[in-house]
């Protein structure tokens, strides 16, 4: 059977995943690398074609706040109040792992992270297969998250078995991470839920930036081959163009970041098909989804700087 196929037969992105193999999953935020979590070598798959550390966790995507369940040994108040809202949606929730989660899946941890994906064709995969797949970002490590099927196979090619096609990614950013295991929980990764929405049901901490607890909290990460600067506003902008000899564009995600949000990831990989050597950016305020985009510029414009060298 040929690699690397792009369309929509669910039957035959459920077959894959039974006998091992990868599918490009359609999600609300990104699009995943899905294999499956009970799978040791379903999960190896996924870190040699990503070109991922293994020390990394993944993300457990299943069907629906029962499946989650079954994944913690200790599900919390606010493991449930924060599920039963927000599922599906662009939420993972941390909690203590159970029997069933394998070290490979968790990077070590005895904490475990899962949602319910807001997608249809991701739903519809997930109840006929009834266990949980493991779905980092179907992309190369550390590059530009895919919000089309196009994208996962511009990056991956054959690496993926079938890329189911759900079409533009609706969010566009990776889901909020909320740890769930502590008595308070915190935000380890602002995403598509804001901290002031979770901050209606649950108390939180502080929202914490350190040690690599969840997927994408490396400071270099989601990095396009141009140079990134940020700024914060558009007399900044021009001001950073200096003798402009570079060929270069302007985006300002102050006026919209909802809608930049969605389109953002597309917007980075143009800059590099169109040969774009410096991006600059007009950064929105850190509040709602604010927060979630200047996490992910902050981190796109280290990991240009660090391509540059």
């Amino acid at each position: 059977m040929r690699r690397g196929v792009i369309g929509s037969d669910v039957g035959r992105a459920l077959e894959i995943v039974r006998n091992g193999g990868l599918v490009g999953l359609p999600t609300e935020t990104v699009y995943g690398l899905a294999a499956d979590a009970s799978q040791k070598t379903s999960i190896a798959k996924i870190f040699s074609v990503k070109g991922r550390p293994n020390n990394h966790p993944l993300i457990v995507h299943v069907s629906s706040l029962d499946v989650a369940r079954t994944w913690s040994s200790q599900w919390t108040h606010s493991a449930e109040l924060l599920g039963s809202t927000y599922w599906p949606g662009p939420l993972s929730v941390i909690v203590k792992k159970s029997s069933i989660a394998l070290d490979e899946v968790t990077g070590g941890h005895q904490t475990v992270a899962v949602r319910v994906p807001g997608h249809e064709l991701a739903l519809e995969l997930l109840q006929q297969f009834g266990g949980g797949l493991a779905a980092p970002s179907a992309n190369k490590f550390g590059k530009v998250s895919p919000t089309t099927a196009q994208h996962v196979l511009d990056d991956l090619g054959d690496g993926v078995d079938y890329i189911l096609d759900g079409g533009p990614c609706r969010v566009g950013v990776e889901s909020t991470i909320v740890d769930c295991s502590l008595e308070v929980p915190v935000v380890l990764r602002p995403g598509g839920i804001t901290a002031e929405a979770i901050e209606t049901l649950v108390a939180l901490n502080n929202i914490d930036s350190g040690v690599s607890r969840a997927p994408g909290m490396l400071l270099a990460h989601y990095a396009p081959l141009c140079e990134v600067v940020l700024v914060e506003n558009m007399q900044q902008a021009q001001g950073s163009l200096g003798d402009a000899n570079s060929k270069y564009r302007i985006l300002d995600a102050s006026i919209d970041p909802t809608s930049f949000a969605s389109a953002m990831y597309s917007l980075l990989r143009q800059c590099d098909l169109d040969g774009i050597q410096k991006l600059v950016v007009v950064q929105p305020e850190p509040i709602g989804i604010g927060l979630a985009i200047r996490d992910r510029l902050t981190k796109a414009a280290h990991g240009s700087k660090n391509q540059s060298r």
